[in-house]
């Protein structure tokens, strides 16, 4: 099965041909961060705008590089939330109309569901039972993968995201957008035992990220007032040890008590060096197998999907083309 996946959510205009769910044809993704990075952050207007003028460069190319005319497409999967509402309708209103027109199946996928099943296209015999941390710029999630398409969320974050907390404290020290990048970047050259920061402690297997947020930004600011000398480096290192602490320790700890002795991380932060690093340690000393995606398809992209999209199609679950964009839709467990 053939089919192809859109994705809009927010800054990357995205299509994809994927096989049997696993197998990548072709990846197209046209990137805005250059126009974003002047205003230090994604603006919906303008991200809006250009979705608009290169979703249908971006479905051409992905169909001319994976050797296909549109007619053998067999299925078409979008996005439909969570994201910015603007761009959201770009790419789901281009490829229900597409359907549409060509009568080829549609299916709505959400942004965080997708995310999880980049680990199919990199791991082509991976098969559930898993334990997964999904950590971007607008969601932390970890979740029990107990078949496709069924799934548990055991926890999330109660306030920002890792992701979100990466952007804001990259742009108070000055370090630029996208803001994961930055700290991973110039952690390198700091000491992350410097300062010790406090994460809150929350139930469960649930997170938070805005106190720590906001006691770095207290801590730098302490430190100008007193004319105190500090390295940037030293600041960025501390802080992104304290989140990938967090979500290391939560994540191993909900691997052995389900006693799922597979991990699979997915998203943009996904990408860290510093998480994979602390991972791979946590996970060989409790002989885990850790998973971790290609970096193309950690980021936002459209084969991730598509594959998302062909395994509800194998269960036979189609969308109406009623369904609209859901900008703020989180992920909620889902039992067959």
């Amino acid at each position: 099965m053939f089919v192809l996946g859109i994705e809009t959510s927010c800054d990357e205009t995205a299509a994809a041909i994927v096989k049997d769910g696993r197998e990548v044809l072709s990846n197209i993704v046209y990137s805005q961060v250059e126009i974003h990075t002047s205003f230090g952050g994604v603006v919906p207007e303008i991200a809006s705008r250009k979705h608009v003028e290169k979703i249908s460069y971006a479905v051409e190319a992905a169909l001319n590089q994976a050797n296909m005319e549109i007619d053998k497409i067999d299925a078409i999967a979008a996005t439909y939330g969570p994201g910015l509402v603007g761009s959201l309708l770009v790419g789901l209103s281009f490829a229900k109309a597409l359907s549409y027109a060509k009568k080829i199946p549609f299916v709505a996928v959400n942004h965080i569901e997708g995310h999880i099943y980049a680990n199919f296209i990199t791991y082509p015999e991976l098969k559930p039972p898993l334990v997964v941390l999904v950590v971007s710029g607008g969601h932390t999630n970890l979740i029990v993968l107990e078949d496709f398409d069924k799934y548990e969320v055991v926890g999330k974050t109660r306030d920002d995201a890792a992701g979100e907390a990466f952007d804001k404290i990259a742009r108070y020290l000055g370090l630029g957008y996208p803001g994961g990048p930055a700290i991973d970047r110039v952690s390198k050259f700091g000491d992350e035992e410097k300062y010790k920061y406090p994460v809150a402690a929350v139930e469960g297997y649930n997170f938070s990220f805005s106190g720590l947020k906001s006691a770095v930004i207290n801590h730098v600011h302490t430190l100008k007032q007193k004319k105190e000398n500090f390295k940037v480096e030293d600041i960025a290192a501390s802080f992104q040890k304290a989140v990938v602490d967090t979500l290391v320790e939560k994540t191993v700890k909900l691997s052995l008590e389900t006693n799922i002795k597979r991990v699979a991380i997915a998203g943009g932060v996904a990408a860290n060096s510093k998480l994979r690093e602390k991972l791979v340690e946590r996970c060989t000393q409790h002989q885990i197998e850790l998973y971790v995606p290609d970096f193309k398809y950690c980021t936002d992209n459209a084969a991730m999907v598509a594959s998302a999209g062909y395994f509800r199609l194998v269960k036979g679950q189609t969308s109406s083309y009623s369904i609209n964009a859901i900008p703020y839709i989180g992920l909620v467990s889902k039992k067959e």
